[in-house]
């Protein structure tokens, strides 16, 4: 759903890129409660597994694909603010590097795909594991529900910005229906993903999902033939230091994978967002990227004709440049957390819960 230069006009892009920095701003300051020593690294990996799955676009009806919006995914897992972050690191890494997404519309994708899908997929989650039985599965069926109403929440975010700003003259009703429906479908791709993620890193690390957090299930006792709630057992130690290294080594080693080969063998089809325009014609005034010359535009490496191996590299080299700019960013913000909530700079580590079984 990366939204090219031209769709939408100057002074709707302007105030959009003006909610967008606020909201950049705001997540931030919000991401520094979030954020811990375990946690940090694992934000800058986030960030670069969103972009190794959104080059794996899928089959979703007859000509169409689509891709990871990921806000939901990283909501999920490192928070809302921290989410926030994540996809907007991605996105600007796309726009530089890759061609992907125009530089005007920055503030349209940043909004749009990062604001709106991890606002409504954080609020639906949180609405659902409070209501549903508190237990691990409860959390992932969660993520399923939320990553999929995230999709066509952001669709039809585009289709108001549009209706606002648009800069062809199409009938927004008809924009509605076609944008709406088609990312429906696309968001059936995005909950089982998003499921399935959240699921394998809670069978090996609750700790570190943070929807998961607080979900402990409390034992209970049958007394007197009553059921009564048992005494809370004290809270079991904080992973050590370092614990996280083999997940994150497993999730940048399967980023790079996914990237650097998997992403061949992706759909060529046009994703919602493109196939919707060029049916309906508000594609009629794009304009050509200012990064189009990049040596990695369309995700491949210039001057190297073999195809696969092109993609790959890009691929690869994209991964490696979001970890790296994602970890520093998210080093930063725990570092000035750090530095306001202690004189000598340390902050103790918040306690968490896991999910139940």
């Amino acid at each position: 759903m990366h939204v090219p230069d031209g769709f939408i006009d100057a002074p709707t892009s302007a105030a959009t890129g003006a909610v967008a920095a606020v909201a950049v701003a705001v997540s931030l300051r919000g991401a520094r409660r979030e954020l811990d020593e375990r946690t940090a690294p694992l934000a800058g990996l986030v960030a670069a597994f969103i972009f190794a799955v959104q080059m794996l676009n899928f089959p979703v009806a007859a000509g169409t694909s689509g891709h990871l919006l990921g806000g939901a995914l990283a909501a999920i897992l490192v928070g809302p603010f921290t989410g926030v972050l994540c996809v907007s690191v991605v996105l600007l890494m796309q726009g530089l590097l890759f061609a992907d997404g125009g530089l005007t519309a920055l503030g349209v994708n940043i909004s749009v795909m990062a604001v709106v899908t991890t606002v409504v997929a954080h609020v639906l989650f949180r609405g659902l594991v409070a209501v549903l039985p508190r237990t691990r599965r409860s959390v992932t069926a969660a993520s399923f529900a939320a990553a999929l109403l995230s999709v066509p929440a952001a669709a039809a975010a585009f289709t108001l910005l549009y209706w606002i700003g648009g800069t062809t003259d199409v009938a927004i009703g008809r924009v509605a229906t076609a944008m709406i429906g088609v990312h429906l479908l696309i968001g059936i791709g995005e909950a089982a993903i998003t499921a399935l993620t959240v699921g394998a890193v809670l069978a090996v690390r609750p700790d570190l999902v943070h929807g998961a957090r607080g979900l402990r299930r409390r034992l209970r006792l049958r007394v007197g033939g009553e059921l009564v709630d048992a005494r809370e057992a004290a809270p079991a130690p904080a992973a050590p230091a370092g614990s996280h290294r083999p997940l994150w080594i497993a999730g940048v080693v399967t980023s790079l994978v996914l990237a650097g080969f998997v992403s061949f063998y992706a759909s060529a089809s046009p994703d919602g967002l493109e196939k919707v325009a060029a049916d309906k014609g508000i594609d009629e005034k794009t304009r050509e990227h200012a990064t189009a010359g990049s040596p990695l535009a369309d995700y491949g490496v210039k001057d190297i004709a073999d195809a696969r191996v092109s993609g790959g590299l890009a691929g690869i080299i994209g991964v490696g440049a979001t970890v790296v700019a994602g970890t520093a960013v998210f080093w930063s913000v725990r570092r000035r957390r750090a530095a306001d909530t202690s004189p000598a700079g340390t902050t103790a580590a918040a306690p968490t819960g896991t999910a139940g079984d």
